[in-house]
């Protein structure tokens, strides 16, 4: 089962661009993510720069329209994730308790969808998006 754990560090939705964490927090949050990997769930992750420097696109009556960051009305932003393959959700949840996060953060834990959690038309509907997931390229 993959889940993603996404974390949310309170107050980064008003950091200013260029927001970097302190080296001791990432040297400690290496440290976790090395537990990951060394136990074979880890499938990636990266950090996120702050919503300042980000821009959202809406789609007001089909129409496109760029929003720069900040965006006032964000409440919770993400500050990066992690995509695990794990064999249940409390596994995945024993994993979140384990990281070295600070009092201001919150991990918040979703299962991916799986293609075979949907109906056959649905299935059909999304053809070749199995090809599609692995095309990164990167």
């Amino acid at each position: 089962m993959r889940f993603m754990m996404l974390m949310i560090p309170k107050g980064y939705e008003t950091a200013a661009p260029g927001t970097m964490p302190p080296a001791d927090a990432v040297a400690a949050m290496m440290k976790y993510n090395e537990a990951l990997k060394e136990a074979g769930v880890l499938i990636t992750l990266d950090g996120l720069h702050p919503p300042s420097m980000g821009a959202r696109v809406s789609f007001s009556g089909g129409k496109p329209v760029v929003t720069d960051g900040p965006f006032a009305e964000a409440k919770e932003v993400l500050g990066g994730y992690w995509m695990i393959d794990v064999k249940s959700r409390d596994e995945a949840i024993a994993w979140a308790k384990r990281c070295p996060a600070s009092n201001n953060e919150i991990i918040e834990i979703r299962q991916v969808q799986e293609m075979a959690d949907f109906p056959a038309d649905v299935q059909a509907a999304a053809a070749g998006f199995s090809e599609l997931q692995g095309s990164s390229g990167r």
